[in-house]
């Protein structure tokens, strides 16, 4: 924001946009203030590195409330953005593989990052080749779903890798709840038939 008693502002020519966006094109700076003034607005600088610099006659208190509204909607945002991890180990039984990685599918679609990690528990460290075949496996069965960031990759005694779900994998919340709610609907109905 430019002050009307600001001294160091040495500016001769400015670029002026109006309230609406009008153009009123280069004017001298005590033009600007006065048109600003006369507004009952302030004069903000927009481009202050331009040749001419570029102002504009606007509320400043509305502008910089705008920007803080939208930095948190931003924060918001990279809130959302969880990651979630499923944990293995190498003796992991069939039936319990497939629900972790049914589990893995869950997160992607509604939109999580997944970390995977493999255990490695006392004498399994012998034994890190088993460790990255199962690695190996959970991570051709998530491909088609989703991007890997890397290999696995070993850390103490865990082995990780971290998975970005692909743009057609995610769901879209209120589609699922729709569903949901669709589902529910027809078993009351159904229910009121008998």
């Amino acid at each position: 924001m430019l002050k009307g008693n600001d001294r160091t502002v040495q500016l001769t020519n400015v670029l002026l946009i109006g309230l609406d966006g009008e153009q009123f094109g280069v004017v001298s700076y005590s033009k600007a203030k006065e048109l600003a003034a006369e507004a009952g607005q302030d004069l903000v600088m927009v481009a202050e590195r331009a040749n001419p610099p570029v102002v504009r006659i606007m509320n400043f208190g509305k502008l910089c409330y705008e920007q803080k509204k939208n930095q948190k909607a931003q924060r918001k945002v990279a809130a959302a953005q969880k990651v979630k991890e499923v944990k293995f180990h190498i003796n992991i039984d069939q039936h319990d593989y497939e629900t972790k990685v049914k589990h893995v599918q869950d997160f992607f679609e509604k939109g999580f990052r997944v970390k995977v990690t493999l255990a490695l528990r006392g004498r399994e460290m012998a034994h890190q080749d088993m460790a990255y075949d199962l690695m190996n496996r959970v991570t051709e069965e998530l491909i088609p779903i989703a991007d890997p960031d890397g290999k696995p990759k070993m850390m103490g005694r865990n082995i990780s890798v971290g998975f970005t779900p692909k743009s057609g994998t995610v769901k879209k919340a209120a589609a699922v709840d729709d569903d949901a709610d669709d589902d529910i609907s027809e078993e009351i109905e159904a229910d009121t038939e008998e």
